[in-house]
């Protein structure tokens, strides 16, 4: 039976008595499959946290890329910060996440694209096909959440 996913991203600041930030909310409708993993990734290793693929049959624990709407991967560490990698097909990018902090993808078809300058393309967007997490430094091996939501 299909649900309906609702996520609320909150901020809250109050300065010199005033209160800023805003909460939205988004619903994704007809949600069948979930996926949901925390994993203690070591320090100076790569660690793959999911796998997409067209047909999730042909990978081991894959995430169909086709039904996937939703992808959150969350740093749980209180110190430490990771590197996260996004990876398509052809090209990837990476992002930092600091302790506490996460990354939100709408989808996983058609989501991403890696450019070597800084001038945006606006090129066709490629599919997922893994998600990488590489904690920085030496010391610290932080655990990461990932929740990804998948309609019918």
């Amino acid at each position: 039976m299909a649900a309906d996913l609702t996520v609320t991203v909150t901020e809250s600041v109050n300065i010199n008595g005033a209160l800023r930030g805003s909460s939205n909310n988004l619903t994704v409708t007809g949600i069948a499959d979930t996926f949901e993993r925390v994993v203690t990734c070591v320090n100076s290793q790569t660690t793959t946290i999911a796998t997409f693929a067209a047909q999730p049959y042909t990978s081991a624990g894959a995430i169909d890329v086709d039904r996937c709407k939703y992808v959150r991967i969350t740093n749980l560490d209180d110190n430490g910060w990771i590197e996260l990698a996004i990876v398509t097909a052809t090209t990837n990018y990476q992002v930092l996440l600091t302790a506490g902090a996460s990354h939100i993808l709408a989808q996983a078809e058609g989501v991403a694209v890696g450019e070597a300058d800084t001038s945006p393309a606006w090129t066709n967007l490629g599919d997922l096909v893994s998600i990488q997490v590489r904690p920085v430094g030496v010391s610290y091996d932080p655990q990461v959440e990932i929740f990804a939501a998948s309609v019918a």
